[in-house]
């Protein structure tokens, strides 16, 4: 996975007639802490200011030339209050920042309340919040209200605005490829590209015709196709394939990756039927898995706002994602159905490998042998944060939720890759889903994170979120 945790910048608040080892001890304390949690940090010469934390006005506009010449190195900022802190510089420090802000505040100890001792932050915290709602500042609180560095309580903070804020880095500027039009019949897929553009999300497209020259063009004796069906061989099991299906796919391999490279693509949606299996014989799911296990989120059917959704859930989770279909009731369990697609899932998301096989579904339209490339298996038992994307009116409209997949059986003659899923209140959601719109596609990522990418979304992105 290419994603890293995220870099902040430290900020300290201050309030005159504290002491300065309260300054001092939460600047060694948060630095140790979030470095010792994988992050990296940015903090302001201690010589800068006082103490190196901000006061006054004056002192905030030091603060805030600080974050203009490290501009691009953080992700977002930890506003540290060891004191009650102060109000007017933190403004003149922040307003300009133009990342996640969280604000955390030290709690005073129950023997220390003297006015030499005592902190007050918890009182401090609110006057920060005030003056950051009339200026129309985001930011970002979590509960407990008061919380010291070296606890459990705030490693899960930090976890939260970490994955918060590479949500935010992931899709304020990225690049979606859609890779062939869209198949005519799938009006399900479509997408307001204009849209995603005002909200900073490009898209560039390729027609199929230039990846099959393009693949025609790739010689046998390439090392780079060998070596593509060198991985491609050891990632699942090819038992039974046709040597040339093996071939046609690592040569479609290799092209998709020479247009992510060119591109600059974040994640990619491509055309997958039928003319994969009428002119190359073969079906590109084994390529998605692929890609979506090593961080490369990859949809099927020309999917973008799906794509799109896989990127953003696979870098709050930093594991891989896919894309399934809603696809069928598991019984009468009114909390459980059937998730499945052909075969893009990761494999670290299922219980095995995989088989190879050809495309069932597809046979009956495009004959027999014609559609290898199906990685077939079942999803794995996980906890899995789900959602997807529609675009309306000039709007980004997503859905969030979490639920689990289960160990329940499915029939042995399931084509596919699926997976039973159980989503509290799932017919509620079913409905929601549809009554809004969104499509019979869903992005899935390994574990429960919808909190942060909702906030990330609806507060910082300015997408439309509903919770499921």
């Amino acid at each position: 996975m290419k994603d890293r945790k995220s870099t902040f910048a430290l900020y300290f608040g201050n309030r005159g007639f504290f002491p300065a080892s309260l300054q001092k001890g939460a600047r060694e304390e948060m630095s140790r802490v979030l470095r010792g949690l994988g992050h990296k940090i940015l903090t302001l010469d201690e010589k800068a200011t006082r103490y190196g934390a901000i006061e006054t006005p004056a002192e905030g506009r030091i603060y805030a030339e600080f974050l203009r010449k490290n501009a691009g190195k953080f992700d977002g900022v930890i506003l540290c209050l060891p004191n009650f802190g102060d109000e007017t510089g933190a403004i003149a420090a922040l307003q300009d920042a133009g990342v996640p802000i969280m604000v955390q505040a030290y709690p005073d100890e129950m023997d220390k309340m003297a006015p030499a001792t005592r902190r007050d932050a918890f009182c401090g915290k609110f006057s920060i919040m005030d003056v950051f709602v009339q200026n129309r500042l985001k930011f970002t609180v979590l509960p407990p209200h008061t919380v010291h560095p070296e606890t459990d309580q705030f490693v899960a903070q930090v976890d939260y605005f970490d994955r918060l804020c590479r949500v935010v880095r992931g899709l304020r500027r990225m690049t979606v490829g859609a890779i062939g039009a869209r198949t005519s019949a799938f009006k399900t897929v479509r997408i307001d590209e204009g849209a995603l553009q005002a909200h900073g999300i490009t898209m560039e497209t390729m027609d199929l015709s230039d990846v099959f020259a393009r693949m025609r063009k790739i010689k046998d004796s390439d090392p780079v196709l060998k070596a593509k069906a060198r991985l491609l061989e050891g990632y699942t099991c090819w038992k039974g394939v046709p040597g040339r299906a093996l071939s046609e796919i690592s040569r479609l391999g290799v092209i998709l990756d020479r247009v992510v490279d060119e591109l600059g693509l974040d994640c990619l949606a491509l055309r997958c039927w039928v003319e994969l299996q009428q002119q190359l014989g073969i079906s590109p799911c084994v390529l998605l898995s692929e890609m979506n296990e090593r961080g490369v989120a990859a949809a099927c059917e020309v999917d973008v706002g799906n794509a799109i959704t896989m990127h953003a859930l696979r870098v709050a989770s930093g594991r891989p994602a896919t894309c399934l279909d809603w696809n069928n009731n598991y019984a009468d369990e009114e909390n459980k159905c059937i998730l499945f697609h052909c075969g893009p899932v990761p494999q670290s998301m299922m219980t095995g490998p995989g088989q190879i096989t050809d495309h069932a579904i597809l046979a009956n339209a495009v004959g027999e042998g014609c559609g290898f490339g199906c990685n077939t298996g079942r999803i794995a038992p996980q906890p899995v944060t789900f959602g997807s994307l529609l675009t309306s009116e000039g709007k980004l409209e997503f859905y969030l939720g979490e639920g689990d997949f289960t160990d329940d059986p499915i029939a042995a003659d399931f084509f596919g890759c699926a997976g039973v899923v159980e989503i509290p209140e799932l017919q509620k959601a079913l409905q929601t889903i549809g009554y809004l719109g969104h499509r019979h596609h869903v992005s899935l990522t390994t574990g429960h994170f919808a909190a942060p990418v909702f906030e990330a979304f609806q507060k910082y992105l300015g997408y439309n979120v509903v919770r499921v």
